[in-house]
């Protein structure tokens, strides 16, 4: 069943502009399939795409858009830069890029999809952001995979502080202090891999005896302790009765023991794949 859009809570971010609470990540939705299940989630209420130049799939997010038949406007487009891409005219060049493969004028919502400090250049490609946004190819601009240090350095540089955040963020790895430092600073908290994917705690007794509790299924019970947390995630499924599923968490509140219960889930290094932002390196 398709879920009324208008239903969805938006928040509101630091730039005067409104982002839906939940979101559809399409990470590795590629082809024709690809497209099919995008729009999918368009079609079940999902108004915020997240994409990157990494996924290789902004063809197909565009081309999911288009049939979908809505306004433009309707629907937020959200896409990162790739480490290669960091220092300042490659950072607008990837940008320009993207536009061109999602087949829209400007994006809603860009971010810098990992700092790469070893290669210390996101401070530039954060600069050509903030120019972007200048110019209008770009509605919001954020950061994703940020420490604390990073944000700083960037608010330092250029006064701007960013909309958002996307950061791994799920109940083994829920990311406390990250999300204090965002609370403090105005900036989003988005979470990618918002289940924990292979380690998603389903089977947990936290989570299924609160499933049990409100008539929902595991999965719902995390995605709306994200909500509750202030957390926007953006599950991914391709299966159209589980993108419904996963958007209707709007309907039911956890009580404040089971948010803490499933906090509770937290490991000291939850990480998925160990990525930490200080030493990882995507480009």
């Amino acid at each position: 069943m398709a879920h009324d859009p208008s239903a969805i809570p938006a928040y509101d971010l630091n730039d005067g502009t409104t982002i839906p609470a939940i979101g559809f990540g399409t990470y590795p939705l590629q082809g024709e399939d690809g497209t099919a299940a995008i729009l999918s989630a368009i079609e079940a209420g999902y108004r915020l795409l997240d994409t990157a130049v990494n996924y290789e799939n902004e063809v197909e997010v565009g081309e999911a858009v288009r049939r979908s038949g809505l306004p433009r406007e309707e629907i937020l487009v959200a896409s990162k830069i790739p480490g290669r891409h960091h220092a300042y005219d490659d950072a607008i060049a990837s940008v320009r890029g993207s536009l061109e493969r999602l087949g829209v004028e400007r994006t809603d919502l860009h971010l810098i999809h990992w700092p790469n400090p070893g290669q210390g250049r996101y401070v530039e490609a954060w600069r050509a952001l903030v120019q972007l946004q200048k110019d209008g190819l770009v509605r919001s601009i954020g950061v994703s995979n940020f420490t604390a240090e990073h944000l700083e350095r960037i608010i330092d540089d250029t006064g701007v502080t960013p909309a958002v955040n996307q950061v791994e963020l799920h109940p083994r790895f829920p990311q406390a202090e990250m999300r204090e430092v965002h609370e403090r600073l105005g900036i989003r908290t988005e979470a990618w891999s918002p289940m924990g994917k292979r380690r998603a705690p389903l089977e947990e007794d936290v989570v299924t005896s609160a499933a049990a509790a409100h008539g929902v299924s595991p999965g719902q019970v995390i995605l709306r302790w994200h909500v509750q947390l202030g957390s926007l995630p953006i599950p991914k499924s391709a299966d159209p009765a589980r993108q419904a599923q996963n958007l209707d968490v709007f309907g039911f509140e956890l009580t404040d023991d089971e948010v803490a219960a499933i906090s509770g889930l937290a490991e000291p290094d939850g990480r998925l794949f160990g990525g930490d932002p200080d030493t990882h390196e995507e480009m």
